[in-house]
């Protein structure tokens, strides 16, 4: 079902905006109402990486009139693998800055705005409230859950994605949608999976160039939005397979138990970093960088453990190391190659997965082991800065 436009088709366009957009102008369904709609629309990306870099230079070429960007982070020299509004002139730049530079070079008639901060529940549905559109790129559950209830409080629609590996996924959710249609995110996703259940990007990988697949998916969804054509995803979830070149759409309802939003909570302790047991595991048995180096300069030194994949080992590891990933510590399957007469340190890139291991491990009688806080990432840093990263 074809939506109302989100945005009025008032004012005119200039000599110079009729010949930019004159493809635009030519297609029936978007004409020069459909155009000054774009021109009038204020659209809010949460985040200027994977997905938000192709969806901000397609909007800005489109000709939406402001854009504003959430993103509080530094270029790295691994985001430009995929995010390619930055480039390696950008690397240590703030994101939002070289996202806004980029921008201007495509289309300098485009407005934008700059929000340089963390999204957090103060902040979040007045910052909404100054747009017409949200779209949420962001790699984590928090962040999801927050944007989906701030959106619902703020009354806006916002259109989501996700990647990972080489899948991807996009919908629309909109609680006040016209017609009964409104759905929110949590009418797919009720509560958020186990933590460590679902790495993230920088944990699991993503083919660079899905970004672009789902980045184009999104940015075509908030033109349909804007401008009012077309069927949008609201209501449905469409999948793609890059490797099997497949696109499948699934129907989403309106989940009748789902609790009205009415405040925003702390979306940390909801999502959960480390699971409960995980958390109360991991509280007092976590070991900096300093103390590792200086137990495996022991006369005893510990057995370590590498919980990461195997892709990830090939990369980068602690010299001394044994690999167990996670998922064979949670199967048991990898729990007789743990020593029985050395203390055992477990690691994987940040702490999280590893505060998941010693979870596992220490039921399994190992009461002994800890795990290091911080990860390869924080040894890195601190002991060994010529490390390769990833």
């Amino acid at each position: 079902m074809t939506l109302p436009p989100l945005v009025d088709a008032t004012g005119e366009l200039t000599r110079d905006e009729i010949a930019r957009y004159s493809r635009h102008l030519i297609i029936p369904d978007v004409g020069l109402p459909g155009q000054k709609r774009l021109k009038n629309a204020r659209v809010l990306v949460i985040g200027a990486g994977g997905l938000g870099a192709p969806t901000l230079l397609y909007l800005a070429a489109a000709g939406v009139g402001t854009l504003g960007i959430v993103d509080f982070d530094v270029v790295e020299e691994s985001n430009l693998q995929r995010q390619v509004i930055h480039g390696v002139a950008d690397i240590g730049r703030p994101k939002a800055e070289s996202a806004r530079d980029s921008i201007a070079e495509v289309n300098p008639l485009v407005r934008v705005r700059l929000h340089q901060m963390r999204l957090e529940p103060s902040n979040a549905v007045e910052l909404f409230e100054q747009y017409d559109l949200i779209l949420d790129g962001t790699d984590n559950f928090a962040t999801r859950y927050l944007v989906n209830d701030a959106a619902a409080l703020a009354h806006k629609p916002y259109v989501w994605g996700s990647i990972f590996r080489f899948e991807g996924q996009v919908s629309v959710f909109w609680e006040d949608a016209p017609n009964g249609l409104g759905l929110n995110y949590r009418d797919l996703y009720p509560e958020p999976p186990p933590p460590g259940m679902v790495p993230s990007c920088a944990e699991g990988g993503v083919l660079g160039v899905l970004c672009a697949s789902i980045g184009s998916v999104m940015g075509t969804e908030a033109i349909k939005l804007i401008t009012g054509i077309g069927r949008p995803l609201l209501g449905r979830l469409m999948i793609y397979d890059a490797l099997e070149m497949s696109y499948r759409t699934i129907e989403i309802r309106k989940d009748p138990a789902a609790p009205k939003i009415t405040g925003l909570v702390d979306y940390e302790t909801f999502c959960g970093v480390f699971s409960d047991q995980a958390g109360a595991e991991a509280s007092g048995t976590a070991i900096t960088p300093e103390q590792l180096r200086a137990l495996l300069d022991s006369a005893a030194p510990p057995a370590l453990i590498d919980v990461r994949e195997p892709g990830e080992w090939e990369i980068n590891r602690i010299e001394g190391a044994q690999l167990i990933p996670l998922a064979a510590l949670t199967s048991g399957a990898g729990l007789a190659r743990l020593p029985q007469n050395r203390m055992a340190v477990l690691y994987c890139k940040t702490g999280v997965r590893s505060a998941e291991a010693l979870a596992t491990v220490r039921r399994a009688g190992f009461a002994d082991a800890v795990h290091l806080q911080g990860g390869i990432v924080a040894w890195a840093k601190q002991m060994q800065p010529d490390m390769v990263m990833y």
